[in-house]
């Protein structure tokens, strides 16, 4: 690999006698890692389950390297959202946030999702998790990203830091700052970051970095933390920023602070700060409304319920056009704010019923569903039914089925005269 010569001439100066050592790293095959979905399955059982050669990542408990040949991202577990694929070095940030389930949390830069993903497995499903992109493209990849992985106390929205900052205030007890960077610890993942560096674009990024970072503070509780991560190697992006910050927010405090290096560690390069702001944390009490569904689309819901779940869907609704959603508890006003997801997908009202959303199924577990259809990894019939095709098998009732996998849902299916009709998204089936 050819990398830029002023930045081996920096990464000299920074390492001295360690620089031969970093050097050489770009010689190393990169390593793969994946990250349990704990909301799905616990760790213990998810190990028995999986068909991989799996070695612990040492900063995440969760976290594990893969072999490349094995390539999990494209086994049906993968659709079932029991793991995230994830580059190792990167779960480090999410792993220095100390979530209480019932907090209020924001990833400002979130896409595609796995720092989103991976807090919320340690919210457990309890208060709010904000997930907002500022690329519309990726912000759509997020929100897939966090259907996939079953999350219902997230709301996905697509703004910029500053516009955000404006209508939600200081909500957050908790932040995450992933900020968009040079890209230096990804040299070897991706070719492309190397083309595009420069001297001028690492200063473009830590200016960027900066204004990103104040408008995550005006959104923090007193009490609260930022987590500040980037995927860089140059100082003045990460240790810079961090002193520039906080020489202009003197209520803040590092914590911690931390560098993975290539040569040092299993993963490529990546940066992660902990910032803690002063004073007691207090409640806003600014939240979304819930919504009174009309008569009609609540008897449409109350029988789907009935029919198809174990479980009663409480919390606050709220229908954007025909589309119904859960919201999370306390979630923000999101009035004019672009909101990809608000919450939880349930479903769409149609002509006299209620049909479920993909998201549901994903939400759920077999045990909370009358009507389970369970899949064997081996049978023909789960790439199948990923492919959209329908199944024919005999059930004893007609009526929504939730498909799953070795007890992991998939989607959902309806059954009637002996064939399962696939309602697995068109847009995520298997092609070829």
């Amino acid at each position: 690999m050819e990398l830029p010569v002023q930045f081996l001439i920096r990464m000299k100066e920074m390492l001295g006698a360690e620089y031969e050592a970093f050097l050489a790293s770009y010689d190393k095959e990169r390593a793969y890692g994946m990250r349990i979905n704990t909301l799905k399955m616990e760790k213990e059982e998810a190990l028995k389950l999986l068909p991989f050669s799996l070695e612990p990542v040492l900063w995440c408990e969760t976290g594990f390297y893969y072999q490349e040949e094995e390539r999990p991202g494209k086994h049906p577990f993968h659709e079932a959202g029991l793991y995230y694929i994830q580059e190792p070095s990167a779960m480090i940030t999410a792993e220095l946030e100390e979530i209480t389930p019932g907090e209020h949390v924001l990833d400002l830069c979130a896409a595609p999702g796995g720092k989103s993903t991976q807090l919320a497995c340690k919210m457990q499903g309890k208060g709010v998790l904000v997930s907002n992109e500022i690329n519309a493209q990726r912000a759509a990849i997020l929100s897939q990203n966090i259907e996939r992985m079953g999350i219902k106390n997230a709301i996905v929205t697509n703004e910029s830091p500053e516009k955000l900052s404006k209508f939600l205030g200081a909500f957050f007890d908790k932040i995450v700052v992933d900020a968009p960077c040079s890209g230096e610890g990804m040299f070897k993942k991706e070719p492309l970051a190397v083309s595009e560096w420069s001297e001028e674009n690492v200063e473009n990024c830590s200016r960027r970095q900066r204004e990103i970072l104040s408008y995550a503070s005006a959104m923090l509780k007193p009490g609260g933390r930022i987590i500040y991560s980037t995927c860089t190697f140059s100082k003045q992006e990460n240790e810079d920023v961090v002193q520039g910050f906080l020489s202009e927010h003197a209520e803040y405090k590092v914590v911690q602070m931390h560098r993975i290096w290539p040569h040092k560690a299993k993963g490529e390069g990546h940066f992660a700060a902990v910032l803690q702001k002063a004073g007691e944390s207090t409640r806003q009490n600014t939240f979304e409304k819930a919504e009174k569904l009309e008569k009609g689309k609540l008897a449409q819901l109350e029988e789907f319920i009935n029919s198809t779940l174990k479980i009663n869907l409480e919390g606050s609704f709220v229908t954007f056009g025909e589309n119904l959603y859960l919201l999370p508890e306390q979630a923000p006003n999101l009035k004019g704010l672009k909101v990809l997801r608000p919450g939880l997908h349930l479903g769409s009202f149609k002509k006299n019923r209620f049909e479920p959303a993909h998201a549901l199924s994903h939400a759920l577990k077999a045990s909370e569903c009358r009507h389970v259809l369970d899949l064997s990894r081996d049978q023909r019939e789960v790439e199948g039914f990923l492919r959209g095709e329908t199944i024919e098998a005999v059930a004893e009732e007609k009526g929504w089925y939730l498909v799953c996998i070795e007890g992991i849902p998939l989607g959902f299916a309806k059954y009637s005269n002996g064939m399962f009709k696939n309602h697995y998204p068109k847009g995520l089936r298997i092609v070829g």
